[in-house]
């Protein structure tokens, strides 16, 4: 079984959000993107910032955590983005089946 991983992503805006999913998928480096309208608060250059952001959820393998960080950085708004990768200890098998599919593992 390849190595699946969650990653998560917060975007500034609701439009960054798109463009980096559809760069994503286009390229087949995840397999499915869950978007998310979160409340962030957060320290940002020595204060405190109140924003509305947009969470990405994204299914992928780890081999893939590299291109897609190289990717995100071409759309993404933000100085220092945070960009996680989550392991998947357990997956249901038909969901393992269609990752691996989507993404020629």
């Amino acid at each position: 079984m390849a190595n699946f991983v969650e990653l998560v992503l917060t975007c500034g805006s609701w439009q960054e959000a798109q463009k980096i999913t559809d760069a994503l998928l286009q390229k087949k480096l995840v397999a499915c993107v869950e978007q998310l309208e979160i409340r962030s608060k957060n320290w940002w250059k020595g204060a405190i910032e109140d924003t509305k952001e947009v969470k990405l959820i994204m299914q992928t393998i780890a081999d893939k955590f590299d291109e897609i960080e190289k990717e995100v950085k071409k759309h993404h708004s933000y100085d220092t983005f945070v960009l996680q990768m989550i392991p998947i200890t357990k997956l249901s098998s038909d969901a393992a089946a269609w990752l691996a599919k989507e993404l020629k593992s």
